[in-house]
């Protein structure tokens, strides 16, 4: 149940969910879907277990470039994933700067479930400490920006898709 500073983003992708999960949890197609278009992930890295690292790096035509580092806190493989910007890998505490990017921690919670036809529920739930924090993350288009990167998520899976 979302709670009151929380975001919610809920799409059913027309991919399947082994797919979907797969597309999540591997550097190189999340460097495909991570960023709209047409800004790019050219880095990431990701260590799928309790303490690990989730690391991405986002850069744009207009000198964006803009680098996060997250603990990932669980891991239900193919199921869900849960990170937090709180923390760097090792739970070690990360560094907040008010810089527009990263001045906000958040817990997102990703789920991924069968829902049938070749189709997957994807619902991310992102939660923050406060209004002024979610209020921020909602500002820098958060419904646009992580609705764009699901669909494009759902493109990789079709791609991995076509080619098995």
């Amino acid at each position: 149940m979302a709670g009151e500073f929380d975001l919610v983003l809920e799409r059913t992708l027309d991919a399947p969910a082994d797919l979907v999960w797969k597309a999540w949890t591997t550097p190189e197609h999340i460097k495909q879907w991570w960023a709209p278009r047409p800004y790019q992930t050219p880095e990431c890295e990701i260590e799928l277990r309790p303490g690990g690292k989730f690391y991405t790096r986002m850069t744009g035509p207009d000198g964006f470039d803009f680098s996060g580092t997250a603990c990932i806190l669980e891991v239900e493989p193919g199921k869900r994933i849960i990170w937090s910007t709180t923390m760097k890998d090792g739970y070690r505490p990360n560094e907040f700067k008010d810089d527009g990017c990263t001045g906000f921690p958040f817990t997102a919670i990703h789920t991924f479930e069968d829902a049938g036809d070749g189709k997957t529920r994807y619902t991310a739930r992102v939660m923050h400490a406060n209004q002024k924090d979610r209020d921020a993350h909602n500002e820098m288009g958060f419904r646009d920006g992580w609705a764009t990167c699901a669909d494009q998520m759902a493109e990789v899976a079709r791609e991995l898709a076509a080619r098995a």
